[in-house]
């Protein structure tokens, strides 16, 4: 089940990664409580998110470029220092009481342009370190450390903010310092990525100009029946699966009643769910009949995103974010292993950069479901994301028939 972590290089990778995405978990759930404290509007939420998304689908492609270009280990770590700088730096302004809407927007545009370039060299050097043998196995552990952040990130934003806010929801002072934290864990990311032996050096074997070599990972792809095949389904979680996060903090005030901590509870539970999935994927590792698994936990995600909809409990809300959060474990990090083993290695970080560009596309989903959870309501809007999510798995099913022939070996994928 750890078998890449015997890796010294994966190890620092692993935990800087860690580190990075409980500053995420935990600076989600702080700004969204604050954001919705000052705004009482769940659109003011996808707002900033799409300030966060935007970046992605302007820069990713630049971003994709630099990765197979240049030394993805610095091109990583000179990302991971600015995101520390800013935090840092938001931190300070909301802890002064100054902090205004704009400046989330502001934030979210800087944060999303850092990570257009430091997401497709960081997945760019994992097949690179652990080999493709361990890849589905690393991919499996690095979705677990995502999931593993899910669980102790928020618990612990919203400990601290109803620890130091003494009974004050609006407290600035106590999102000042989740946010002091979460600068703190963007720099463990830094030392980590420092300690790292492998540089990620050039893997590109021609270079024409930045346009030419943006232009050829599209032919490739275009190229690539089940790649093109894969690419389209990662629009499903993205346009139907995502958005519940963002809208989460409104679910929690409007149908459950919960406070800060209740918000804590909800995210750590879907990352538990979504740990104990991605162990399971590392432990059964490279098995057979992928396109069948990814089909089957697209639907269950499906399944469970209606049952939290339709929950008017916390115990009911709990148990359906268990269940949603293991099955879309799985499908994420099955799907990722299976792209990052039949793309060529030195085409990985722009076909990465095009997946990322994907996840910035977000807000088209978030933007409307949103919309309807302020006029509808938000357990309307759940439902239809369910709903929604469904239906897409079925079309996909029926009109890609290439990805229920996904085999066990990598070889065999290159090969369809």
């Amino acid at each position: 089940m750890f078998s890449s972590l015997a890796n010294r290089d994966f190890r620092f990778l692993w935990f800087g990664s860690l580190a990075a995405a409980m500053s995420m978990q935990m600076q989600m759930i702080a700004r969204g409580w604050l954001i919705y404290d000052m705004t009482q509007s769940p659109i003011q939420l996808a707002w900033v998110m799409l300030s966060f998304s935007l970046p992605m689908i302007l820069f990713s492609l630049f971003g994709g470029v630099a990765a197979d270009r240049l030394t993805k280990k610095w091109v990583t770590l000179t990302a991971q220092t600015a995101n520390a700088a800013s935090t840092l730096l938001l931190a300070i302004i909301v802890i002064t009481g100054n902090i205004e809407f704009w400046h989330f927007i502001a934030f979210g545009l800087f944060n999303g342009s850092i990570m257009s370039f430091s997401m497709p060299a960081r997945s760019a050097m994992v097949p690179e370190i652990v080999g493709d043998d361990q890849l589905v196995n690393a991919v499996a552990l690095n979705s677990a450390s995502m999931n593993l952040s899910r669980v102790l990130g928020p618990s612990l934003a919203g400990v601290v903010i109803a620890l130091l806010a003494g009974g004050d929801t609006s407290s600035h002072f106590a999102v000042g310092v989740v946010f002091m934290i979460n600068a703190a864990l963007y720099l463990v990311s830094v030392l980590t990525l420092l300690a790292i032996k492998y540089q990620g050096h050039s893997t590109m074997l021609k270079r024409g100009s930045i346009w030419n070599d943006i232009g050829d990972s599209f032919r490739y792809i275009w190229g690539h029946e089940l790649l093109r095949g894969l690419i389209l389904m990662s629009f499903l979680p993205l346009l139907f699966g995502f958005p519940i996060q963002s809208l989460m903090p409104v679910f929690n005030h409007e149908m459950l009643g919960g406070g800060p901590d209740d918000l804590g509870v909800l995210m750590s539970v879907m990352g538990a769910g979504a740990i104990v999935g991605s162990f399971i994927l590392a432990r059964i590792g490279d098995s057979d009949r992928k396109g069948f698994t990814l089909y089957l936990t697209s639907l269950l995600w499906a399944v469970t995103l209606g049952g939290f909809a339709l929950s008017t409990t916390m115990p009911m809300a709990i148990t359906t974010c268990v269940l949603m959060g293991l099955v879309s474990s799985i499908f994420m990090s099955l799907h990722m292993s299976i792209v990052t083993l039949i793309i060529d290695q030195e085409m990985r970080g722009r076909v990465m950069s095009i997946m990322m560009m994907t996840f910035g596309l977000m807000p088209v989903g978030a933007v409307p479901v949103s919309y309807i959870a302020e006029t509808a309501g938000i357990d309307v809007a759940m439902l239809g994301c369910a709903v929604g999510l469904a239906l897409l798995t079925f079309v996909l099913l029926a009109s890609v028939p290439e990805l229920r022939r996904i085999d066990a070996s990598a070889k065999a994928a290159m090969a369809q």
